[in-house]
């Protein structure tokens, strides 16, 4: 690997944890944390774990989309994003897609009555 190609990845890697940092401050607000699991710079692949708090966290799935939709807008290398808080045995809790996540000034069809509180950000 040539030095350029180095300095490259590790450029790509700060962005993204800038990225996370900048636009996520909530996920540490609350006890969670995010961290980078694997990047490949060809591919345009990240993958993200969310851990702490965001375990078993209710909101932890529309956290998941919005990286996932945040991250290929603001980074134009990131092609995919995998994120996942680890948690086994409920696939669907894991799985993001065809959700639609609650952001600010967007109103939601649930009454909330057995959710946690919105995402934050």
């Amino acid at each position: 690997m040539s030095t350029d190609s180095a300095a490259s990845d590790s450029d790509l890697k700060d962005r993204v944890v800038n990225f996370l940092r900048r636009n996520f401050p909530q996920i540490q607000m609350h006890g969670g944390n995010a961290a980078i699991e694997y990047l490949d710079e060809e591919s345009g692949e990240v993958h993200i774990q969310l851990g702490g708090a965001c375990s078993g966290c209710g909101i932890s799935p529309m956290t998941i989309q919005a990286i996932k939709t945040r991250m290929v807008k603001e980074i134009p290398e990131i092609e995919q994003v995998q994120a996942n808080t680890g948690q086994t045995g409920a696939p669907e809790m894991g799985e993001t897609e065809g959700m639609s996540p609650s952001f600010p000034g967007e109103s939601s069809d649930d009454d909330g009555s057995n959710e946690g509180p919105q995402a934050p950000f």
